[in-house]
């Protein structure tokens, strides 16, 4: 339940954080461009478009390449012992962990885990 009512409250803040990011850009814009290229102003529309544009061209954020082998969010052992489940035990372990997100992690990512996962 905890869940939807984070998805209520991220829907909005995403709607917000995009029209102020496109503001800012629109702003910036129409400032820099026009003094320095000659370039015309832009819109509040057009700005979002632009950066939705940069987004599908450059990304956004963090690639799964670069330094994933590397990274400390990735628990390879892990990954290991989910390859070895059979798909009931991958059911299973997937709707403990999308249940009971804090439980599972402490259980399954702790450093000092000693316990396997083993169906009775």
């Amino acid at each position: 339940m905890l869940y939807h009512k984070k998805k209520i409250f991220f829907v909005p803040l995403a709607i917000i954080a995009f029209a102020l990011f496109s503001w800012i850009t629109m702003l910036l814009w129409n400032v820099l461009m026009p003094a320095i290229f000659g370039i015309t102003a832009i819109t509040f529309w057009q700005a979002a478009g632009l950066i939705i544009l940069a987004r599908l061209i450059f990304g956004f954020g963090h690639h799964r390449s670069w330094g994933y082998r590397n990274s400390p969010y990735v628990n390879h052992d892990l990954r290991e012992k989910i390859k070895a489940m059979t798909p009931e035990e991958k059911k299973e372990f997937f709707r403990k962990m999308h249940y009971n997100r804090q439980a599972w992690h402490h259980e399954h990512c702790g450093e000092n885990n000693t316990k396997t996962n083993e169906k009775e």
